[in-house]
């Protein structure tokens, strides 16, 4: 974090010629099981990372935001700008693609309140394409930097998170559910969260066991089927649903399913719902065992949650799977999973701290690829600053 508020402040002030006065910062995620049912308002249990998207700048009376992105991996141009935006001038979605995660808050608080112009500068170290959330670390980031420039928030959390996956829906044209935003605002340390992604309620369930060890591997590829299937995979299960006549699959059961007669194993609409409501027992089931500090258990439903996500849902690769068998032929690993929205990005795995070097050693000498790994803790949620 230090390394890269330093990069950010060093930026600006070749940028834009001063110091820059407002900063915050929101994390990247990672799911550890819940996957693909947020949409279909079930439950998911994610933890927010230590990695951080940040913002830094200054309010400027020249009526045009200007913004430079030093993000690794964002497509060129990596500067925009444009008029400060307001009910009545509002701010379209255009390109690069990368600003309108950003473009997209900030219209939707030019229409409810008076933005001042600025300057700013976004830094990150979340992985991007990673499933790890780097689109809702920069639409959180950027929420909590017009609330440090505005020096107010008229909002609660859970309305922020909202904006946030609003602007991505309408700007970036992305129909995510609300995981990766509530995670982002409201993670706290030290802590799990299971979301009911009905409610909105989450239940903070702590994983502090010094002996136990968050592994992210990231496979380093990212297949550009990801793009178009993951609005598929959404429609699929909104078309099940209304086969079952129920508003979400967070409403149906297995039961349902074989009174359809929808059971046969090629049947695609089944196997998608199957996942869905087999996933998300497996997420409360598995906030409980964490509870109770069974790792044993939590492991066993995390390759579970990977094996529906392979054969019935159909979002992991090759890649993805290799790095699960991998880790799961370590002694010490109790469970690993693909994590996030699939066809790359990264795996999770919950390992006995004494047995991460092995889990290293083993899959660099076996994966094809060039992996990278990130021992994660559950960090604190999205905050503004305080720069000296």
């Amino acid at each position: 974090m230090e390394t890269l508020l330093q990069e950010s402040l060093a930026q600006f002030v070749s940028q834009f010629g001063t110091p820059p006065s407002y900063a915050a910062c929101a994390p990247g995620r990672v799911n550890l099981i819940g996957e693909h049912t947020d949409y279909s308002e079930g439950f998911v249990f994610p933890m927010a990372l230590p990695m951080v998207t940040l913002v830094v700048g200054n309010k400027t009376s020249t009526g045009v935001c200007r913004i430079m992105t030093i993000a690794e991996g964002i497509d060129d141009p990596n500067y925009i700008e444009f008029p400060t935006p307001s009910k009545d001038s509002p701010l379209l979605p255009g390109k690069p693609a990368w600003a309108n995660y950003v473009k997209g808050i900030i219209a939707g608080r030019a229409g409810t309140c008076t933005l001042p112009s600025f300057d700013a500068v976004i830094n990150s170290n979340v992985p991007l394409g990673g499933g790890l959330s780097s689109s809702a670390a920069l639409e959180v980031a950027t929420y909590f930097f017009l609330d440090a420039l505005l020096g107010t928030s008229a909002e609660a959390d859970k309305d922020k998170a909202l904006a946030c996956q609003r602007a991505e829906h309408e700007y970036a044209s992305v129909p995510c559910g609300i995981m990766d935003q509530f995670i982002s605002v409201m993670g706290k340390e030290g802590h799990a969260l299971l979301i009911d992604c009905r409610s909105l309620e989450g239940r903070l369930v702590p994983l502090q066991d010094p002996g136990v060890v968050v592994l992210i591997t990231n496979s380093n590829v990212k297949h550009n089927l990801g793009s178009s299937e993951y609005p598929r995979r959404r429609a699929h299960c909104e078309e099940v649903s209304a086969m079952l006549g129920k508003p979400f699959l967070r409403d149906a059961t297995m039961e349902d399913l074989h009174a359809k007669d929808l059971s046969t194993s090629d049947n695609v609409a089944f196997r998608r719902a199957r996942h869905v409501i087999t996933e998300n027992a497996r997420c409360q089931a598995a906030a409980t065992s964490l509870e109770n500090n069974d790792y044993k258990t939590f492991g066993n439903l995390m390759i579970e949650s990977h094996n529906s996500l392979r054969d019935d849902f159909e979002v992991s690769c090759a890649e993805l799977d290799t790095l699960v068998v991998l880790a799961c032929s370590v002694e010490g690993v109790y469970g690993s999973r693909m994590t996030g929205g699939g066809f790359g990005g990264c795996t999770v795995t919950l390992v006995k701290k004494e047995a991460v070097e092995a889990v290293k050693a083993h899959i660099q000498a076996k994966y094809a690829g060039t992996p990278q790994f990130y021992i994660c803790k559950p960090s604190e949620g999205a905050r503004i600053l305080t720069l000296s």
